[in-house]
């Protein structure tokens, strides 16, 4: 357990927004008391427990704005927060196990990431991601999660749904949008009309509402229908100038799941074990999880890329969109685990998508703290949440040593991985 009160210095500090490239973070109660060039004054530092670690860099706790904890499972919190990610974001969950991870992260702090979720997805009867997940499991324990799932047909059933699920804790709506066409499937996809009812009651309670679609299509009827953001770049085929003008028009961020979406094709599995492989992520992960992750989802079409995926992110930056990253992390998804595969996303970033690596760690935290309306976190700023991560290197120059993992705080508590270490 990290002392009440601290001091971080002799470091380069990356703020969220800036590079202070010498300075120091003062921690007091579980917030940022100050944040500054140089040393604090000689009386704040003879009042608190000093850290001096030259060479190394302090950076925001990151935040993965896409993940799937399924079956309630408490690894994607425990393992998240040994990666720096200290605040994991739910996409789409059975309510009793959004109440359990709640539970967890707030009771267990030095150990668990925060836990931020949509509750349940608007779902449909037999649409995304009922088809898929019953086309693998057919046992009863999925069935009867998948039997509380929403069915919605009307707009009475959509007022019904935003006012249940946001009762239950969603703190965002996630809406589910898929024809199958990326994957050369077919299931059966809601109405625009209706998919516009679900925006719109989101919007009038004011979550932000996020919808998954994978093909082009679909997603510019998404953008169409007043969406806040995208879980994933379409990756049917290569953008196109319609794609890009929705966006804008409606001033939407992207999520784009790249290292996901390399699964899906299978052209992701050689980056995949090399993050598998880094002797860095050793005692931070299981052997199960190491294992899924060097395999495959390979769920798509022939003619589909992620070369479309990552042409659609760098179009979509240099036309000014938002982007944002989310791993997409869940048991299931071969080719993904919680915590580390949000290193192998900023790694695509910067590797296949023109982003710098200060860009690239603007993604994973001051960009979603502001585009979901987290106004405590994504930043080091006075006031704010004492998430923290202490990096070996600098990963403002070099997006590889985000890794070089050597402290993770959350609420000013020191994970208890790093215990002793630091």
């Amino acid at each position: 357990m990290a002392p009440k009160s601290f001091i971080i210095k002799d470091v380069r500090i990356f703020d969220g927004e800036n590079v202070i490239p010498t300075g120091y973070v003062h921690v007091s109660n579980g917030e940022i008391a100050s944040v500054g060039h140089g040393s604090p004054s000689s009386s704040v530092l003879s009042e608190n427990v000093i850290i001096s670690k030259p060479g190394h860099t302090v950076v925001p706790g990151l935040i993965d704005a896409h993940n799937h904890c399924d079956k309630g499972n408490t690894n994607a919190l425990y393992q998240g927060l040994r990666f720096g990610v200290t605040t994991i974001m739910d996409l789409h969950n059975e309510i009793p196990n959004c109440h359990k991870l709640k539970k967890i992260a707030k009771e267990e702090v030095g150990k668990a990431a925060d836990f931020k979720c949509a509750g349940v997805a608007a779902t449909i009867d037999n649409g995304w991601p009922q088809a898929v997940v019953t086309l693998h499991d057919k046992s009863e324990e999925t069935a009867a999660e998948i039997a509380t799932w929403p069915k919605l047909k009307t707009e009475e059933d959509v007022k019904a749904y935003i006012k249940q699920n946001i009762a239950n804790g969603a703190d965002y709506i996630k809406l589910m949008h898929e024809s199958g066409a990326a994957m050369g499937a077919e299931f059966s996809k809601p109405t625009v009309e209706l998919q516009k009812y679900v925006i719109n009651e989101a919007h009038a309670a004011g979550k932000v509402a996020i919808a998954h679609s994978l093909a082009m299509a679909d997603t510019i009827e998404m953008l169409d229908a007043n969406i806040d953001g995208m879980a994933h770049a379409s990756f049917d085929q290569a953008p196109t100038k319609e794609l890009i003008d929705a966006y804008k028009r409606r001033n939407a961020w992207l999520n784009p799941t790249l290292a996901a979406i390399g699964s899906l094709t299978k052209e992701g599995q050689e980056t995949a074990e090399r993050f598998a492989h880094d002797k860095r992520v050793e005692g931070k992960i299981g052997k199960d999880e190491l294992c899924r992750l060097c395999q495959c989802m390979g769920f798509s079409k022939e003619t589909s890329k992620v070369e479309y995926a990552y042409e659609s992110v760098r179009q979509l930056k240099a036309a000014r969109i938002d982007i944002i990253c989310g791993s997409d992390s869940a048991g299931p998804a071969l080719g993904t685990a919680w915590g580390l595969s949000l290193h192998h996303e900023l790694f695509l970033f910067v590797d296949q998508c023109g982003f710098t690596p200060l860009e690239a760690l603007k993604s994973a935290t001051s960009v979603t703290a502001k585009r979901f309306g987290f106004a405590d976190r994504g930043r080091i700023a006075e006031g704010l949440k004492a998430d923290l991560v202490l990096i070996e290197g600098n990963p403002v120059e070099d997006i590889d040593a985000t890794l070089n993992l050597r402290a993770v705080w959350r609420d000013g508590v020191l994970g208890e991985w790093y215990e002793g270490k630091v």
